[in-house]
């Protein structure tokens, strides 16, 4: 390494350059004669795909070089060693409207590794992958300390090892190291490499931001705005104050242009009081009869005020059986039933309420959605299986009487965000409710909680609302930073998850 570096620059490659990289390429393989690549050869990379050929210069010195090609993805697929996927220095692989980034070459000059100078060029590549809208990088990697084990052991437990730091190779452990996974060892890559047995590791790193079907209208969108509202318990005289009451709240979160209002659990409570003369489980069923109409306003309200509504929850009568239940109404004027499966020992004591039996996650013009009825978060089951089917927020409609209660939703909501890598939004009833029998008083402080990690807040809160006052709380949430949490977070919980040992699958009813 040099006593002194007055500048380094990375840029993509000029023919000019030709002379200093070949130099840089004969110091860089020692090993492989001739193995640099001949004037003609960068001169038709040069014309077939500029972008894609990248150098790095200290002090003015081509000192190290990635270069690569766009291939398609079936090409990927197939067996192939180097010089099939270059077309035997044809280059004819190469297709401008291919998916695949394929690195072909990247070399450091021996004098100047160290200086982590590669990574640079990694990352320069993996910008431009982000820029083309490519799916993945991937190419072939050498494993050059392999030849030192080849009698003792098989590439799979080498690279094992190597992945286990119980062993290192100098490019394997690189690629490693710069988030990108193991395919498949591919036999009989490159001619000549002894020093590698001629095996090659696959390896690929994943664009999250890539788009599969760029869209002009109806692209999805990666801000999500969410409208909470924190309810006021209130005396009602009729469904329709009760309708004038909920149109009022979607109006004011639609006209900050939320993609999502959030109701809380049994926020129809107050429609209850004219039942109050009879038992309390007379009296949630008489309640029952409103969930139809109000699934039919909530979706004018949905057409209307463009927005996704999440009504919270109310009794529903199904063949005799009382449950806890919710309707998601979509702006496109669909809607669909969730369902509270754990009911508390209050709801069943007071109102003879039953368990669902059916969770799922719901397709919605902003991504995956789950939604858990308030005790259902405390059960960290449902959110894990909802999070392996693509989930990234999570709606808690919830009731809470006293602020133990409250605690307790509030700290596990914030558990499911942390260990599912997304973001839960919560919303309550606040206030006394006089005149209904067992629901006097509630206790609620809406909020919307993040993963843990740098590009998050550090208490995993984005935004709480003012506690035990009526009010709505507008937050935005960003789903590209959960997926670059995802492929490069300080820790990847559901990458990190043993499926070899331990499993959590939906039992079909």
């Amino acid at each position: 390494m040099q006593a002194q570096i007055n500048k380094v620059e990375l840029r993509n490659l000029l023919f000019d350059d030709y002379k200093q990289l070949k130099n840089s390429m004969v110091e860089s393989y020692p090993e492989m004669a001739n193995s640099y690549w001949r004037a003609n050869d960068i001169k038709k990379l040069l014309s077939i795909f500029p972008e894609g050929q990248l150098v790095i210069l200290v002090d003015g010195i081509v000192v190290g070089s990635a270069l690569s090609l766009i291939v398609d993805e079936k090409l990927v697929d197939k067996r192939h060693n180097y010089k099939q996927i270059i077309g035997d220095y044809s280059f004819s692989t190469h297709n401008p409207n291919g998916e695949i980034l394929y690195g072909i070459d990247v070399f450091i000059h021996p004098h100047y590794r160290g200086l982590r100078l590669g990574r640079r060029l990694y990352d320069a590549r993996k910008e431009l992958c982000e820029q083309l809208n490519l799916k993945a990088i991937v190419f072939a990697g050498r494993i050059p300390n392999y030849g030192q084990h080849a009698k003792k052991i098989t590439p799979k437990t080498y690279i094992d090892k190597v992945k286990h730091k119980e062993l290192h190779d100098p490019v394997l452990s690189f690629q490693l190291s710069n988030d990108f996974h193991v395919l498949r060892i591919i036999k009989n890559y490159l001619e000549g490499d002894e020093e590698s047995k001629e095996f090659a590791v696959l390896l690929e790193w994943n664009n999250v931001y890539y788009d599969e079907s760029p869209k002009l209208i109806n692209l999805e969108k990666s801000v999500i705005r969410l409208g909470l509202i924190q309810w006021q318990m209130r005396q009602l005289n009729n469904v329709e104050e009760f309708f004038e009451q909920s149109e009022f709240f979607i109006d004011v979160v639609s006209g900050y242009g939320a993609d999502f209002a959030l109701f809380p659990e049994l926020f129809i409570a107050p429609l209850m009081a004219d039942y109050n003369h009879l038992s309390e489980a007379e009296a949630i069923r008489e309640l029952a009869r409103y969930s139809d109409p109000i699934r039919k306003r909530f979706q004018e309200f949905a057409i209307s005020y463009n927005i996704n509504i999440i009504t919270g929850s109310m009794p529903y009568l199904d063949n005799g059986n009382l449950y806890n239940v919710g309707f998601l109404c979509k702006r496109d004027g669909t809607s669909e039933m969730y369902t509270k499966i754990h009911v508390t020992p209050n709801e069943v004591q007071h109102w003879g309420m039953k368990g669902g039996s059916q969770f799922k996650t719901f397709d919605t013009d902003c991504g995956k959605i789950g939604i858990l009825i308030c005790y259902d978060v405390e059960f960290p089951e449902l959110s894990r299986i909802m999070a392996n089917e693509g989930m990234n927020i999570l709606f808690v409609p919830f009731l809470t009487d006293t602020q133990n209660a409250y605690t307790r939703v509030k700290h596990c909501s914030q558990a499911r965000a942390i260990e599912n890598e997304c973001y839960v939004a919560i919303a309550g009833c606040v206030g006394n409710l006089p005149k209904v029998n067992n629901m006097d008083i509630q206790y609620a402080q809406a909020s919307v909680f993040t993963p843990s990690d740098f590009a998050f807040p550090s208490n995993g809160i984005k935004a709480e609302a003012t506690p035990n006052t009526e009010m709505t709380l507008i937050v935005d949430v960003d789903l590209n930073l959960l997926k670059q949490l995802h492929e490069h977070g300080s820790v990847r919980i559901l990458k990190d998850r043993r499926h070899d040992l331990y499993e959590i699958k939906k039992i079909e009813q």
